[in-house]
């Protein structure tokens, strides 16, 4: 693994999405590389991945998606729920539905994808999901209100969902990927790390053995302790 796997990733039009496509590319795998903005999709097409529009906040997108991905590769080996955007902004100047539009993206775009992969996962007894989480999920920080909760739910759904799914060789571990130079900050941020120093980590978690981790957290190819610490 990865080669001859199928592995999606939402929001693979830039960024994170779009450097670890290209990495399980080179190592072999199939991809099917989902994201909203068509134009960012054209460079994976022409490396050989299937690309789909999806919008993570329309159900019925994401499940197409995983049909899609079965459909076309006969299978679906790993899930990596990254899609996100980032909008900071005090909170009593949030327009209305931009604290929602966050968490419909982060959180519901991650229940989407693991309501409709886990099936496929638990009929074939094979299974790596990644969700891509934060640590702007565990501390406070001003005109982050939106997007540490969207983080933080994402970190408790996923945990949750791991005690139901137990004894089986499915994996369902979260990501973070740290200071990374994408286009979430609104700008170039050229001081930060390239996204391609984040997929070393994307892979370690899509390659795990049976048995291996399930419900933690992995920053630069190691555990994280998210929630471990006290911030005064």
């Amino acid at each position: 693994m990865p080669a001859n796997k199928t592995i999606v990733i939402t929001g693979a039009a830039s960024g994170l999405g779009k450097a670890w496509a290209k990495g399980f590319m080179a190592d072999g795998a199939k991809v099917v590389a989902t994201d909203i903005n068509a134009e960012g999709l054209e460079e994976l097409k022409a490396l050989g991945a299937i690309t789909l529009i999806c919008d993570v906040t329309n159900e019925t997108d994401v499940k197409n998606s995983i049909e899609t991905a079965v459909s076309e590769t006969g299978r679906l080996d790993v899930m990596f729920n990254n899609a996100g955007i980032g909008i900071n902004r005090p909170f009593l100047e949030i327009p209305e539905d931009e604290f929602e539009k966050q968490i419909r993206i982060h959180l519901f775009g991650m229940v989407y994808g693991m309501r409709y992969a886990l099936p496929v996962m638990l009929k074939q007894d094979y299974g790596r999901i990644v969700n891509t989480i934060s640590r702007g999920a565990e501390f406070a920080a001003a005109r982050n209100g939106a997007y540490a909760a969207a983080k933080a739910g994402m970190w408790a759904a996923t945990r949750s969902v791991c005690e139901e799914i137990q004894n089986k060789n499915i994996l369902i571990n979260m990501l973070i990927p740290g200071p990374t130079n994408t286009g979430i900050w609104g700008k170039d941020m050229p001081q930060m790390q390239s996204p391609d120093v984040t997929y070393p980590t994307a892979k370690l978690l899509a390659t795990l053995p049976a048995g291996g981790p399930h419900g933690d957290v992995y920053w630069d190819e190691k555990p994280y302790p998210i929630f471990k610490y006290l911030y005064k």
